[in-house]
């Protein structure tokens, strides 16, 4: 493996051990239990989610299944951190005369950022998947957008765990592999979206806007300390703002993806909307010019 290939991983492992976040010593009621119920909401979404993709791959074409497992597999390892998450932030603070106090167990926030270094990836893999696109074309654009993301992440990790002129800088360094993906979403992936059918091309879009409007809510999460807000509004605004972007970019997501595959499934297969799609995990679409059974 390449050794810029490595660079991302290795920055983030790192800061593991200083990803403690810095927390205040006292929180409300309110403020310690929108966090905590945000943090559940999230779980859930992940796994109820999980378990529809997994069941969803045999409603959807062979060549669709790899996106719907792929989308299985993100919520799957969201949901995995989100538990470790809750724990963290259940274990950091404990009630004292009405008001929840810092208990001396650091919140671990490294759970997140882990996290994202195998979704983000991941996800960009399952947006390029679902189109079916040519294997050579597929290839570069999804190790371009693999790296991209990776060094995203790495990049705005330090700031996160820094002061707050390292969280401008490193947020700042990580806007520009974040504004490179854009360019490759909207540039190569837009042009080959563009020779799909209209419903294919509109899910495609709306995937894309999706992905844009979920991946904006992290930076501005991430600048609340930087517009002054601090304590305990800083610490609930980042991590509610966080947790409502990864509900939106990874079980919302995986829908599109969903819907994607099955209207796709459809137009292989020359069926209408009012046609019913018989679920059958071992049927082969047939290729282009060939009806079912000319091979046999």
């Amino acid at each position: 493996m390449k050794p810029i290939r490595l660079a991302p991983l290795l920055v983030l492992l790192s800061g593991l051990a200083l990803a403690q976040t810095a927390v205040p010593a006292t929180l409300t009621t309110g403020q310690f239990s929108a966090v905590y119920n945000f943090f559940s909401f999230a779980i859930a979404a992940m796994g109820a989610s999980a378990i529809f993709f997994f069941m969803s791959r045999s409603e959807v074409g062979p060549k669709y299944r790899i996106a719907m497992l792929v989308s299985g597999l993100v919520v799957s390892i969201a949901g995995y951190h989100y538990l470790r998450i809750f724990n963290s932030w259940d274990a950091a603070y404990t009630l004292k005369d009405g008001a929840y106090v810092f208990s001396g167990q650091p919140f671990n926030d490294a759970y997140r950022y882990v996290d994202w270094l195998l979704t983000v990836p991941l996800l960009l893999l399952e947006t390029v998947a679902v189109l079916a696109l040519p294997a050579i074309q597929s290839r570069s654009l999804i190790w371009r957008l693999v790296i991209a993301s990776a060094l995203m992440i790495a990049l705005g990790y330090p700031g996160e765990i820094g002061s707050l002129t390292a969280r401008f800088w490193w947020g700042l360094a990580s806007t520009v592999p974040f504004v490179y993906i854009l360019w490759l979403l909207w540039g190569e992936l837009g042009r080959a979206a563009a020779r799909q059918k209209p419903e294919v091309q509109l899910y495609s879009r709306n995937m894309k806007l999706l992905l844009l409007f979920s991946w904006g809510v992290y930076p501005i999460a991430y600048a609340l300390p930087l517009l002054g807000v601090s304590g305990g509004e800083a610490l609930i605004g980042v991590q509610i703002g966080y947790t409502i972007a990864d509900v939106l970019a990874k079980p919302i997501f995986g829908l599109l993806a969903y819907a994607i595959a099955l209207t796709k499934t459809r137009q292989d297969l020359g069926l209408s909307e009012d046609d019913e799609l018989v679920p059958n995990p071992t049927t082969v679409i047939p290729r282009q010019g060939l009806t079912p059974g000319a091979a046999d």
